[in-house]
């Protein structure tokens, strides 16, 4: 879990900076900012001098708009890509169970067995409970 926080910290710094710069080129203080935003000064600083990287979202949205920036959501793969790919990942973590077990029992498996009780698990999870898909 702690990995995935640090990727959305980075990203939401890059999405901050993306503003920041954006505010520099377009040559407008702060105040201006604040005042086409509704925001209060002191937070206008706050966000766009990445002092507060948790920066509410509809806070970063008024900024945006204040900056003539549009944010929009962008889907990273189609939804059968993204189930297929989680599927696998979780099959991996699955099979590796099943590995760590055997290895316990001086029993160890072959690659090929291994591969192969992979894809089963990730077909079972695609054609699954989505519940079973997505739990962690």
């Amino acid at each position: 879990m702690r990995a995935k926080l640090t990727t959305a910290n980075d990203r939401a710094l890059r999405l901050l900076s993306k503003l920041a710069s954006r505010r520099k080129h377009l040559r407008m203080s702060f105040r201006a900012v604040a005042e086409r935003s509704g925001l209060g000064l002191r937070t206008v600083q706050r966000v766009l001098s990445l002092e507060e990287p948790t920066a509410r979202l509809d806070t970063v949205l008024q900024i945006a708009d204040a900056l003539s920036v549009e944010l929009s959501p962008k889907e990273i793969g189609t939804a059968h890509r993204v189930r297929k790919r989680e599927a696998a990942k979780k099959a991996v973590r699955l099979a590796s169970m099943v590995q760590g077990t055997s290895a316990l029992e001086s029993q160890a498996i072959a690659r090929n067995d291994l591969r192969e009780i992979k894809d089963e698990i990730a077909t079972r999870l695609l054609s699954g409970s989505s519940r079973e898909l997505w739990a962690e």
